[in-house]
């Protein structure tokens, strides 16, 4: 299954969008431990949540992937907590993924995935047979080298 990943940056709310389009994203998971912005408070949860609801696309807020934890985040990604966010990102992505393909993101404010816990995230779903694309801005996207495999497409029919 392929997954991208985004930061929501600096970009206006018309930028973003364009970026959703370019790669066909209809799914949001948003990463951010705290999804607000003072700087930019059209990435405020309410705000970017009814954006997207507007323009047909799904938003889902997973705290438990969430950045800034104390000890650091590679310590929290061995916590009960992570590995339920993880398995909810998861299972979100095969309900979306049972009848058609739809195309997911994860976003975080950072825009640069090795910067940022995403990079952190997407290793962890390339362990689980994700194929993790970065997209850094419109027109231009980051996969990391990886060994070829065989990916197996699994089905969910529902959220929990």
């Amino acid at each position: 299954m392929k997954i991208y990943t985004l930061g929501t940056s600096n970009r206006s709310l018309e930028e973003f969008l364009e970026i959703l389009k370019e790669y066909k994203i209809t799914v949001i998971i948003d990463v951010r431990h705290w999804p607000t912005s003072r700087l930019f408070p059209h990435f405020k949860k309410e705000n970017l949540q009814k954006f997207l609801q507007e323009n047909g696309i799904e938003y889902y807020h997973l705290e438990k992937l969430g950045g800034y934890r104390e000890g650091g985040y590679e310590n929290y990604m061995k916590t009960r907590d992570f590995e339920e966010g993880l398995n909810e990102l998861i299972r979100i992505s095969q309900f979306h993924n049972c009848e058609k393909v739809k195309n997911i993101a994860i976003i975080c404010a950072e825009k640069f995935p090795w910067k940022c816990h995403r990079a952190f995230i997407s290793q962890e779903l390339e362990k689980r047979n994700f194929k993790v694309i970065h997209i850094i801005e419109k027109g231009r996207i980051w996969e990391p080298k990886k060994e070829p495999r065989e990916i197996k497409p699994t089905c969910q029919k529902k959220i929990k």
